[in-house]
């Protein structure tokens, strides 16, 4: 299977190249090989002039006046949504759950040049210049959202972004993190927005619990209490907080951006205060609650695993110039997230309409195929896949419309 014919019969099947419309007459594109084309340079990074080299009937000002002409973050949006409902609309999806939990996490992508969000040093990553792609992922292994930030910035702030964002028909209502994600603002906000926050905590053992009550009145608990929650805090800055919920709510400011403005005064800001004595209350309860329930940690376990396995794929795909973002401008940079964001989906979705069929193959052979075991498969998978090589867009729009036969009894030489 080429990546080229992947994308046609996607498009076909969702209609996400409709998405991309004309910034100055509001249609869509006509040349739909040229959009393709353009879309894969900026997943895989190869650029628009090397996709023009290695593409057949095309040329690099087709795709240069294509990509300026349609290609926006609003337009990589708009599409990926189109590829993510259609996906959570198929019978297979709910094996994997009901698009009702999510997990993210950052990619670390090193950068062959030092521009505005590549960080100089970090501790993780090293002294190369680079940054995240930041990736929310459902439980149905759709990845609805994705921004680029700095490898050095804490990850925490963003979470919300994609949460409330997304621009998709999923309502999710639990939400998994590792460590980089947590903070207590988060864990207040979440919960104020109608989101169970759930991290895994590296540092579980050294995090203590907070209580209304002075920490000398649970004696038996005292080696596990910090400080006494500030109430007078609270009450004082309560309408405060809601007003900052409603705005996250309504779209009026990004949550990123506010968590960030916050963090930049905390010690003149009594809103940021407020919020974190909230957030303390939060956690304590989401660290009892994580003590008493193995089957809470599973879940988060399962959850931050589907976006492990994306984040392989992103790397199988994002291989030209040794997977180093040249790009110095934070659009550019944004451009190439969305644009492997949307192949990851697209392969995804194709995955998900086939192996229903392989499905009722091996149930027809009589084989036992059961939908507790099916909720241990994944769709993110690429070894049938062509991800390089010529991309003949023409050929690729000729292949006929229908289903593709399964692959059965292939023989295997080893020489």
């Amino acid at each position: 299977m080429r990546i080229t014919e992947l994308l046609h019969e996607v498009n076909r099947a969702t209609g996400f190249a409709a998405a991309f419309t004309n910034l100055r007459t509001g249609e869509s594109c006509a040349n739909e090989n040229a959009l393709l084309a353009a879309i894969l340079a900026d997943g895989t990074n190869l650029g628009l002039a090397r996709m023009a080299d290695a593409s057949q009937g095309i040329t690099r000002d087709q795709l240069v006046w294509t990509a300026d002409a349609y290609i926006r973050p609003e337009t990589y949006q708009a599409a990926l949504a189109r590829i993510i409902d259609a996906q959570h609309r198929l019978p297979i999806a709910t094996l994997w759950g009901g698009g009702t939990t999510s997990s993210s996490d950052g990619q670390f992508f090193r950068s062959g040049k030092r521009g505005n969000v590549a960080g100089e040093v970090n501790a993780r990553y090293g002294v190369d210049p680079g940054f995240s792609f930041y990736t929310h992922v459902s439980d149905q292994h759709g990845p609805f959202h994705v921004q680029v930030i700095s490898a050095a910035t804490h990850e925490a702030p963003y979470v919300l972004d994609g949460l409330l964002h997304h621009g998709t028909s999923l309502k999710i209502d639990t939400h998994y993190v590792d460590t980089g994600g947590v903070s207590d603002h988060v864990f207040i906000l979440c919960a104020l927005l109608g989101f169970r926050f759930c991290p895994r905590l590296r540092d579980f053992p050294d995090r203590k619990l907070a209580s209304v009550e002075p920490p000398g009145s649970y004696k038996e608990l005292l080696p596990l209490l910090g400080r006494r929650i500030k109430v007078d805090v609270i009450r004082e800055h309560w309408d405060e907080v809601v007003r900052l919920v409603a705005s996250l709510k309504t779209g009026a400011v990004a949550p990123s951006t506010m968590l960030k403005k916050l963090a930049a005064y905390e010690r003149q800001n009594q809103l940021d205060l407020a919020l974190q004595e909230l957030g303390r209350i939060e956690r304590t309860f989401f660290m009892l609650d994580w003590l008493e329930s193995p089957d809470l940690r599973r879940r988060c376990h399962a959850g931050l695993n589907k976006g492990e396995q994306r984040h392989a794929l992103a790397q199988a795909i994002c291989t030209f110039r040794q997977g180093r973002i040249a790009d110095r401008g934070a659009e550019a940079q944004e451009y190439r997230a969305s644009g492997l964001n949307l192949l990851i989906a697209a392969i995804v979705y194709w995955n998900s309409t086939y192996m229903p069929d392989a499905i009722a193959h091996l149930r027809a052979k009589g084989e036992v195929v059961s939908d507790e075991l099916l909720a241990h498969t994944s769709p993110v998978g690429w070894e049938h896949i062509g991800l390089s090589g010529d991309f003949l867009w023409e050929r690729a729009a000729s292949v006929p419309v229908g289903r593709r036969p399964l692959n059965l009894e292939r023989q295997r030489r080893v020489a």
